[in-house]
């Protein structure tokens, strides 16, 4: 049975991968980093609910719940490393993802782009646990993210993520 402390072997890996020291902290991903807030609307519009991450407890603050996403690659866009992360992590087909916005997050060394969209017109999407990086991925309400403990920094950021979609 595998340790759920200790990283698997079989994880998605690239020239990205790697600890940025900024300050007397650190940040995951050489080049910077980037996750995919993709959220589903109700009938009248409004954001309804979005798929939310719960992280494996061997990874950077494991056990909380935030956005599919990690490291950029080399020379690879926010945008398209976001995507790219969802496919990987929560099996979410960029097809089916209308991009509405940006965030960055910068530090002195390090940054990360929260790409923020709605399911694209005429898709579905039915996230799940892609590799080992998660615990469970799933649509979590908006009314249900108050009863979860939020990576710290997405906790922070949520408020002004949800104003970038109207």
């Amino acid at each position: 049975m595998p340790n759920p402390t200790t990283p698997p072997t079989d994880l998605h890996r690239h020239d990205g991968d790697g600890w940025v020291t900024c300050g007397d902290h650190r940040h995951w991903g050489l080049f910077g980093a980037a996750g995919l807030l993709l959220v589903r609307r109700d009938d009248a519009g409004a954001p309804a609910a979005m798929v939310l991450q719960h992280r494996a407890l061997w990874s950077h603050m494991g056990g909380t719940w935030g956005i599919p996403g990690g490291a950029l690659a080399p020379n690879e866009k926010p945008e398209d490393g976001a995507l790219r992360e969802a496919t990987e992590e929560a099996a979410i087909d960029p097809a089916a993802v209308h991009v509405v916005g940006t965030h960055v997050l910068e530090h002195p060394a390090w940054t990360y782009t929260t790409v923020v969209a709605d399911v694209a017109a005429g898709h579905r999407v039915e996230p799940r646990a892609a590799d080992p990086e998660s615990l469970e991925v799933r649509w979590v309400g908006l009314d249900e993210i108050g009863t979860l403990t939020l990576l710290p920094a997405f906790g922070h950021a949520l408020p002004r993520l949800l104003s970038l979609l109207g």
